[in-house]
């Protein structure tokens, strides 16, 4: 029931028609600032498009929001003309908006879906402005706790009778926001539920034995005998896939998901494939190792594989099946399925491993990536693939071992992956690159799963003890607290492997398609990325001005720009990128498309600015790549994560002081340029013990802001202005030659710091001072450059220069 007197009565009860009146579609426009609450996720079905028939529904995807007006709450379906306000993440959770036109729902033309009946109140939100929330005085008072939120009656009949279902679609659970892969909802059981609860009560007695074998039913199909089977089979899960989602815009289905187990018994091996809501009521519940009955289930021919192969289909109906977690002890020996193998590998056996090789490993976690995304290969906006990279140690060699992580439907387990865990892999595979053998990494298959200190998980697993494993413990307990915490780091922009260091190598790793991007057709391609997606531009320019910066003190720099010449001036009337524009209201750029255009230089000012950077610039540089922390215990951190292999682990709350980072001193330079600060996504943060949760966080999805509250390491950066040779459009890109770890031998010129995209590591890198006072060796020098775009949410768009190859005449 709507409170009397509310916002949504007084705007929303305008759009109801009056008793024996036909009913009205005219919008209604809500001038009050409201919140939102959530937005959901879902994708389209056959019967979507009878809800919006004006709309061109280019994409998949759909979404429900929950507005507050601070006494109610209100579901409603976004336009799908704004769905770049969720992709770009404009409109989030905890946005104010105002000016919301909502547009009643007529009957007749709401689908048969779960959560869009004709009894209930249905609105689709047509328009909105989104006000910055950082900018919003009244966000403090006027936002209460989700918990306050989540009490608050829905507006009118709009409300639920059960669990929130898609307004819009036949399905029956939501997606998440930013991947296919994982689950989302409340509705996804981590415990099984009641009813099979209490068969798995009943088969808990001591002697079990199965009432038919996997070779049995392979046997039996291929003899021809087919149809549901009810039979009790047991067998052990070996292995687990994620989460597979097949929903398509052209077909029907409430829950299309499936998920396969490898499985065994003594006999033999099959794939054991979950449907549908068996995936919501038994994914989270079953993990490798488990020892499972299964009844009424059918055997078909296993899809896309031997045709003697079969794999046993597991559904909600025709026939319902019956499945239950056994204890190891409840059956007979002679039956009992074999435990699951592991080929665990250490970093260094890892050099030794060829391409595509199938490993697991375990390793003390020094570095977490930000979540980003890529585009998968059919270059559908659904095939946004989630990722991180990983940096682990175990002790066998200097070399860490690198895994790019893509999702494996395990969100919580990926929440707590942040520094001086413990973390194992298992089912990944190795990848080299043909130009550069040395920069192998590892990462996903279809079977990966990620278990990690914090949540129990070592304990449980039958990985413990084998030999690899105790080694690496031993290896573990022989760490120094402060030195593991003293080279932690998570977060910030990374590149793995390092891209070539030549224009030769760099094509032929292309294979000759470098792509060259004209200024505007950059802007254009920035303009389309979604929230967090990465992509990699090239782009033939000259480097009209750099600048050194450190973060929280960009009014203070020090910089070279290039004087006008032929290749470089341009006359007022030259165009110039302008930051994405949108209809709402933007946020302040970072590292994105400049606006501005170099004014000529004075040359009395040039030899000021050029006698202040030689003498009043200290020429020593900060430590970058490693962090100096104060800790009295020196194991205790990771003493404990290794015990969890033993038992689960108490969380760790001591006490751990942070050193102050020295400053350097800096002169002021006169008329400085203006750029925008460097994003706080961009450099990576100092890893904080306690205040690990918030840190992981900060750095997943949605979690950019947060990161503000954090020291980075480090805080300098350089900022290149680069001028498109196509159309001379200027493009601000950050420069950090200081975060590479790869080795690399160089005369560190301006022309091979930007060819390696780092300083030499054979040679103290030059101070910042004497790098800015060599930049006029860029004047006038034709580049590829090579770009790393990142979209960061609402308007902010990171780009880097990753590599600059000079262009010989």
């Amino acid at each position: 029931m709507a409170v009397d007197g509310c916002i949504f009565h007084r705007t929303l009860t305008r759009s109801r028609p009056a008793p024996n009146q036909a009913s009205s579609s005219s919008p209604v426009v809500c001038r009050e600032s409201l919140h939102v609450v959530d937005v959901r996720r879902y994708s389209r079905d056959q019967a979507s498009a009878i809800y919006f028939p004006q709309a061109v529904l280019s994409g998949e995807d759909l979404y429900d929001v929950t507005l507050t007006d601070g006494d109610c709450r209100l579901q409603v379906t976004l336009d799908p003309g704004l769905n770049q306000l969720v992709e770009r993440r404009v409109l989030k959770p905890r946005s104010p908006v105002y000016n919301a036109t909502f547009s009643p729902a007529l009957s007749a033309q709401l689908p048969e879906c779960p959560g869009a009946c004709a009894d209930r109140d249905s609105y689709r939100l047509v328009s909105v402005q989104v006000r910055d929330s950082a900018d919003d005085e009244e966000e403090e008072g006027v936002w209460r706790s989700q918990v306050a939120w989540d009490s608050l009656p829905w507006f009118g009949s709009s409300g639920p009778t059960g669990p929130l279902v898609p307004l819009r679609a036949s399905r029956s659970v939501f997606l998440p926001l930013w991947n296919n892969v994982d689950y989302s909802g409340e509705v996804w059981m981590e415990a099984p539920p009641t009813e099979d609860r209490l068969e798995e009560e009943d088969e808990e007695e001591e002697g079990q034995r199965p009432s038919v074998t996997v070779s049995e039913l392979r046997d039996c199909f291929l003899s021809g005998r087919r149809g549901a089977i009810q039979y009790q089979l047991i067998v052990r899960i070996i292995n687990k896939s994620h989460l597979m989602y097949y929903g398509r815009t052209d077909r029907n289905c409430e829950c299309p998901y499936k998920a396969v187990l490898q499985a065994c018994d003594r006999t033999g091996s099959a794939c054991v494939v979950l449907w549908n809501s068996v995936c919501v009521r038994w994914y989270r519940r079953l993990k490798p190792g488990d020892v499972i009955s299964l009844r009424h289930y059918r055997v078909k021919q296993h899809y896309q594989a031997e045709v003697d192969d079969i794999e046993i289909s597991v559904n909600s109906r025709n026939p319902a099946a019956q499945i239950s977690v056994l204890p190891e002890s409840s059956v007979s020996p002679e039956y009992l399925p074999p435990a699951p193998s592991y080929n665990f590998y250490n970093s260094k056996e890892l050099l030794e491993r060829p391409q595509g090789n199938l490993c697991d490993v375990i390793g003390l976690l020094t570095f977490t990536g930000r979540s980003e995304r890529v585009r998968s290969k059919d270059g559908r906006g659904a095939g946004l693939l989630e990722y991180r990279w990983l940096r682990l140690e175990d002790g066998s060699s200097d070399k860490p071992i690198m895994v790019k992580l893509f999702s494996t439907s395990q969100p919580e387990t990926h929440l707590k992956l942040h520094p001086v865990s413990v973390v194992v892999c298992t089912r990944l595979k190795s990848i080299r690159s043909d130009q550069s053998p040395d920069s192998f990494y590892l990462t996903n298959t279809t079977y990966t799963q990620v278990y990690c200190t914090g949540l129990g998980h070592h304990s449980q697993m039958s990985y413990r003890k084998l030999q690899q494993v105790r080694i690496f413990l031993q290896w573990l307990r022989s760490q120094d607290d402060q030195q593991v915490l003293g080279r932690a780091l998570i977060g910030g922009f990374s590149m793995y492997p390092p891209p070539a260091v030549s224009l030769e190598t760099f094509m032929k790793e292309r294979r000759g398609e470098l792509g060259f991007l004209q200024g505007s057709e950059l802007q254009r391609e920035l303009e389309r990325l979604c929230y967090r997606e990465r992509r990699t531009f090239c782009l033939q320019a000259t480097v009209s001005m750099v600048t050194y910066s450190r973060r929280g003190e960009e009014d203070r720099c020090l910089f070279w720009k290039d004087r006008p010449s032929s290749l470089s001036s341009s006359s007022s009337s030259s165009p110039s990128i302008r930051p994405p524009s949108s209809s709402f209201s933007p946020t302040s750029l970072s590292s994105a498309l400049s606006v501005s255009t170099p004014r000529p230089a004075d040359l009395s000012s040039s030899r000021k600015r050029r006698k202040l950077l030689l003498s009043g610039t200290p020429s020593k540089r900060c430590p970058l790549l490693t962090v100096q922390t104060e800790n009295n215990n020196k194991t205790v951190i990771l003493f404990e994560a290794s015990m969890e292999f033993l038992e689960n682990a108490a969380d760790e709350e001591d006490e751990e002081e942070e050193a102050d980072e020295d400053s350097s001193s800096f002169c002021t330079a006169p008329l400085p340029p203006v750029f925008p600060p460097i994003a706080t996504e961009t450099l990576p943060l100092r890893f904080d013990y306690n205040h690990r949760e918030e840190q992981a966080a900060a750095v997943g999805m949605g979690g950019g802001a947060k990161a503000e509250c954090f020291d980075s390491a480090p805080k300098d950066y350089y900022t290149v202005r680069l001028r498109a040779l196509s159309d001379g459009l200027l493009i601000d890109a950050v420069f950090l030659p200081h975060l590479s770890s790869s080795l690399l031998h160089h005369s560190n010129t301006w022309t091979s710091i930007l060819s390696h995209g780092a300083f030499s590591s054979h040679k103290p890198p030059p101070s910042p001072a004497d790098l800015i006072a060599m930049a006029p060796q860029l004047a006038n020098q034709r580049l590829v450059c090579v770009l790393e775009a990142c979209h960061l949410g609402g308007a902010r768009t990171e780009l880097v220069l990753s590599r600059g190859f000079h262009l010989k005449d």
